[in-house]
C-alpha cells in the first residue's frame, strides 16, 4: 500500500517537472522524506498527506487513487 502511494505520488509530480526537492519545499517538507515516500518507506500521516496535495494542486483523495 506504501509503495503504490508512493508511485501515485511519483505518477503526479514528473509531469510538473517537479523534483523530489522542489515538492519537498512547497510541501514544507525535507527532501529525503519525499524520497522515502516515493520508494513506500514510510507510513506517511495525514498531516503529510494533505501537504503534498497541496503542493501537487489535488484533492488528498486523489493521491490514494489508483493510476
Amino acid at each position: 500500500m506504501r509503495r503504490a502511494f508512493g508511485l501515485r505520488v511519483r505518477t503526479l509530480r514528473e509531469p510538473l517537472a517537479l523534483s523530489q526537492e522542489d515538492l519537498a519545499d512547497q510541501a514544507g517538507l525535507h527532501r529525503t522524506y519525499v524520497g522515502s515516500v516515493e520508494r513506500g518507506e514510510r507510513n506517511i500521516s495525514l498531516d503529510n498527506i494533505y501537504r503534498l496535495a497541496k503542493a501537487l494542486g489535488v484533492h488528498p483523495a486523489d493521491l490514494l487513487r489508483d493510476s
